[in-house]
């Protein structure tokens, strides 16, 4: 038996939209990195990029369980002395609701030059319009998204 490899050419990427509108936000960045890295195909290779793109909408309504809102707290560091900067959730989603849900996704990806690539297809807004309707994404399907 051989193993079948994808040619590049190949493989086309569909566009999928998704609304994140009462989702819980970790499950969110689970199914929407599944289909960026393809490993819901069944040509799925690790060392390939076989994913689609992905457009999420409604960034701005996504849930949190708990009080993560008060206690997730996000670092970023300036590379200067004493600069530590730190972010509650709920902050952060007030100010920029985008970069969290990147975020959390980004660290469900491979971090290398694929893991980059992979990142680029991911498109998220805090509204409904996005300029991605010529694509004409469709919803994630139910039994494959998992919400």
């Amino acid at each position: 038996m051989k193993t079948f490899i994808p040619a590049v050419d190949m493989n086309t990427k569909k566009w999928y939209v998704v609304d994140a509108t009462d989702k819980t936000l970790g499950r969110l960045a689970s199914r929407i990195a599944v289909v960026l890295r393809g490993k819901h195909k069944p040509t799925f290779t690790p060392h390939i990029d076989t994913g689609d793109f992905v457009v999420v909408i409604n960034a701005d309504k996504v849930a949190v369980t708990g009080s993560k809102l008060l206690n997730k707290i996000y670092y970023h560091h300036s590379q200067y002395p004493n600069g530590l900067k730190s972010k509650p959730l709920g902050k952060k989603l007030a100010e920029n609701p985008e970069s969290v849900i990147k975020k959390a996704v980004w660290g469900m990806l491979p971090k290398a030059r694929l893991g980059r690539d992979i990142y680029k297809k991911l498109k998220v807004y805090s509204g409904e319009a996005h300029p991605h309707k010529a694509q004409s994404p469709v919803p994630l399907p139910e039994q494959m998204s998992g919400f």
